[in-house]
């Protein structure tokens, strides 16, 4: 499924715009500020019916709403619609005359993402890390989205009991602590599963990248014991609840586990040179790449916003040999940059 064009109304900067898309590669230029990431972020919405950025207010200021429209080369309209709500905005979609609440998993397109902070899952904070491996699980399982939202909540409750002072007496605190380890141990097996797909290619489309064969691999980092970790969480858990109860949150757990790489003759991933961690970095979005196209069967749409020109030629070279097939979206505040690694079939869109 491509996307043939989309319209912006009262949405974020836009007040109401309509822009083309091409089928292939559609160059997105313009100054900083100038709404770029915006019309990057309507597309998301439209192809996975949510953001991966803040859920702070999309609608324009003085506006009492937003709404994005795309058209597809299957015929498809669907329409996302923003009306105000009590924390932000609440969202409703409409996919062939047919209204939803949520965007149904069937109408959902997959879509690989490389924005700015990407950059840094390397060597930033292992929240960026998580989140690389969460947003790629979620697209590829859809019981594993669930899964981590089921988490989430139940990490939530069991907070909330620690924040009133629960104790090893208290009943309830136990029944939440067992569904958290059950949850905790789906999703950590998961995420191993996908660090074993990551290391079937990881070393040779590295080599490719960075020009040299390396060996390298990506491990999953925890304070609890893998090898047995639903007792072994149910362990940290009570013996940790005092130190638990003091912080007022939980301290253990897949919202506080990492992924970590082995990093060929480096002692640690850390000392790996800007350009090392900018090879693995997009390594890693290749894999996502195929894992996603190869378990949906769909061809993602990639979305690439600010970060081509932070790449050399030999890596822009390289990903461009990924983008040749797929329906890609790039940003750019400097169209001279991206042009020449693409024919002048590339469909450009000007932003003042």
């Amino acid at each position: 499924m491509i996307f043939t064009d989309i319209r912006l109304q009262n949405f974020r900067s836009y007040n109401d715009e309509s822009f083309e898309l091409g089928p292939a590669v559609t160059i997105v230029v313009g100054p900083n500020a100038a709404g770029k990431t915006n019309l990057v972020e309507a597309l998301m919405f439209a192809a996975r019916g949510s953001s991966y950025r803040s859920n702070d207010m999309v609608i324009r200021t003085s506006a009492d709403w937003a709404r994005i429209d795309v058209h597809t080369t299957n015929n498809e309209v669907r329409t996302v619609k923003f009306t105000p709500s009590t924390t932000s905005y609440q969202k409703d979609f409409t996919v062939e005359e047919k209204a939803y609440k949520r965007l149904p998993a069937a109408h959902k397109q997959p879509v690989v993402l490389f924005e700015p902070n990407d950059l840094f899952l390397l060597h930033g904070e292992p929240a960026l890390r998580r989140k690389f491996v969460d947003t790629l699980l979620a697209q590829i399982s859809e019981e594993y989205g669930a899964n981590l939202n089921k988490y989430k909540r139940v990490l939530a409750q069991r907070n909330a009991l620690l924040k009133r002072g629960a104790n090893s007496t208290d009943q309830q605190l136990f029944v939440w602590n067992v569904r958290l380890v059950e949850l905790a141990t789906q999703i950590v097996n998961s995420r191993i599963d996908l660090i074993a797909q990551i290391n079937n290619s990881l070393s040779e489309i590295y080599g490719l990248i960075a020009g040299k064969p390396t060996e390298l691999q990506a491990v999953y980092v925890s304070k609890t014991d893998i090898n047995n970790y639903a007792s072994s969480l149910m362990k940290g858990l009570e013996k940790n609840l005092e130190l638990d109860g003091l912080r007022g949150f939980t301290s253990l757990g897949p919202h506080r586990d990492d992924m970590g790489f082995d990093f060929g003759e480096k002692e640690h991933a850390s000392q790996a040179s800007r350009g090392e961690a900018r090879s693995l970095i997009l390594a890693l979005k290749i894999i996502e790449l195929r894992l996603i196209e190869e378990r949906s069967g769909k061809k993602p749409l990639l979305l690439l916003d600010d970060v081509f020109s932070e790449l050399d030629g030999l890596r822009r070279k390289k990903l461009t040999n990924y983008l040749k097939d797929h329906q890609t979206i790039i940003t750019t505040t400097d169209a001279d940059i991206v042009m020449k690694n693409f024919s002048k079939a590339a469909h450009l869109i000007a932003i003042t």
